[in-house]
């Protein structure tokens, strides 16, 4: 991989790390389903069942992932639901300016709605033609290429829209509230007047 693909301090691995917080839930097709609530357009609640969401219309992206611990993985090849058609299918009130997504056992990352709504960010299904194995998200996690991994939450469950910026689980835990990789924004220490609320 070129050197200048590289965010700084980070480096390829041999084969494809695990890391996450927890144990690895157990997928149960019949019980998942996904819902977006919080400041929503309609101030309702929107909800897919597994097969619901599984039909939805999907694109596939190849991007790198960049993990705070200092490893990239390089052009991954994720298929899934881009995130900003499900902001298509459940639309946000005009003030929302944040969303924080939340997994199995209440994991949580926060992002600006921009980031949400990125080009290539995608609630993904598949790596490179499979199906994501269940340690890396099993059925659904998204996918934000330009932020550290734990941006990229395994295991998503619902969306929530915020009118007013949240810290998430890491960034509760003294990592940096954005997570540019690019910036090296690795930890909260780090963070410039108005990129987070108060810890």
């Amino acid at each position: 991989m070129p050197e200048h693909r590289l965010p700084p301090g980070q480096h390829v691995p041999r084969g494809y790390p695990v890391l996450h917080y927890g144990p690895v839930p157990r997928f149960r097709p019949q019980r998942w389903d996904l819902r977006v609530y919080g400041a929503t357009e309609s101030m309702g609640e929107y909800r897919w069942s597994w097969p619901e969401f599984d039909e939805l219309p999907r694109v596939e992206v190849v991007a790198d992932l960049h993990c705070v611990t200092k490893f990239t993985l390089p052009d991954n090849r994720w298929s899934g639901v881009p995130a900003a058609s499900l902001v298509e299918l459940a639309p946000p009130a005009p003030s929302v300016t944040h969303v924080m997504v939340w997994a199995e056992y209440g994991y949580s990352a926060n992002l600006r709605i921009d980031d949400f709504i990125a080009p290539k960010v995608l609630l993904a299904t598949h790596r490179d033609g499979e199906r994501i194995a269940p340690e890396h998200g099993l059925p659904v996690r998204l996918v934000v290429p330009h932020l550290y991994g734990w941006k990229s939450v395994k295991w998503v469950r619902a969306i929530e829209y915020l009118t007013v910026d949240r810290r998430g689980f890491w960034e509760e835990r003294g990592y940096h509230n954005l997570g540019d990789p690019w910036a090296e924004q690795r930890y909260a220490y780090q963070e410039e007047p108005g990129q987070g609320p108060p810890r």
